[in-house]
């Protein structure tokens, strides 16, 4: 997980955070102070973040230690211990906001996922995530993806073609759509389109899609277009997809199904850092 974009990142945060100085911190522990904190779980999950809580402490001050006591991937439960710090007991409170908001909200990620992938397993189908990621986090949140056991869609704009509904409209149909993106796309270039109806996917297929993405279908809408598809193109099922309906959509036949939600509202876990004695 260590890269210099990290911790450019992790600098800025924590120049965010922390300004001209840690007021409390100051105000109440000699700068000499020492102390060993400890990372545990508060919750059932799946930890990921372990690395990027290093980097947090390592960034804000290289004479703590840090002692990971469990690896990204690995269940959690109440009381799993994490990590370990010690050196300055005024970096490890400085440092801790930072290094919490992190893990729990990228564990939340891993949870989610590991949950849903869990579901998706049995009938062969990739769960994979969207461009709904938070600004600053989107690297960090598809690492999460992966480490739950799901997989990453496009990382942006530029390394694939996604034609959605406005796409279609400004360019006058499928058929056109698809069209003007081969005669722009490099040989190495994926091309997927969004479609609403099976009329559309049937053009799709014609047009030589890619990826075909069934947007908000119903179950029996979905494997209708599954079959006409036929294995011609990889097929996509994305809206609104959940632990309640993901299953139906798994048994239509798709190949993948994307889920926004895996990024874009997924609940923290609960993790806290406590202090032991300061010397």
């Amino acid at each position: 997980m260590y890269s210099r974009m990290l911790d450019k990142q992790l600098e800025e945060w924590l120049a965010e955070d922390v300004g001209s100085g840690d007021l409390t911190s100051e105000a109440l522990l000699p700068a000499e102070a020492v102390t060993c904190g400890i990372i545990h779980a508060k919750d059932t999950g799946i930890l990921c973040g372990v690395e990027v809580a290093r980097r947090v402490f390592q960034v804000l001050d290289p004479g703590l230690t840090f002692e990971a006591l469990a690896r990204d991937g690995e269940p959690l439960e109440p009381g799993t211990l994490i990590a370990k710090i010690t050196g300055s007991a005024r970096s490890v409170l400085t440092g801790e906001r930072l290094a919490l908001n992190l893990l729990q909200h990228l564990s939340g990620i891993a949870t989610r996922t590991r949950k849903l992938a869990d579901l998706a397993r049995p009938y062969g189908t990739r769960v994979v995530d969207t461009r709904k990621t938070t600004p600053g986090l989107r690297l960090l949140e598809k690492y999460a993806v992966r480490t739950g056991g799901g997989h990453n869609h496009r990382l942006g704009l530029y390394d694939a073609i996604l034609i959605k509904d406005n796409h279609i409209a400004v360019s006058g149909g499928v058929k056109e759509a698809l069209a003007r993106a081969k005669a722009y796309a490099s040989h190495m270039t994926k091309i997927e389109i969004e479609v609403e109806s099976l009329e559309q996917a049937r053009e799709a297929v014609e047009g030589g899609a890619d990826v075909i993405m069934l947007d908000n279908m119903a179950p029996d809408a979905m494997k209708e277009c599954v079959d006409m598809i036929s294995h011609r193109a990889v097929v996509e099922a994305s809206g609104g997809i959940d632990e309640h309906n993901l299953e139906a959509a798994a048994a239509a036949g798709v190949d993948v199904i994307s889920i926004g939600a895996l990024t874009h509202s997924v609940k923290a876990l609960d993790i806290s850092l406590d202090v032991g004695e300061i010397k």
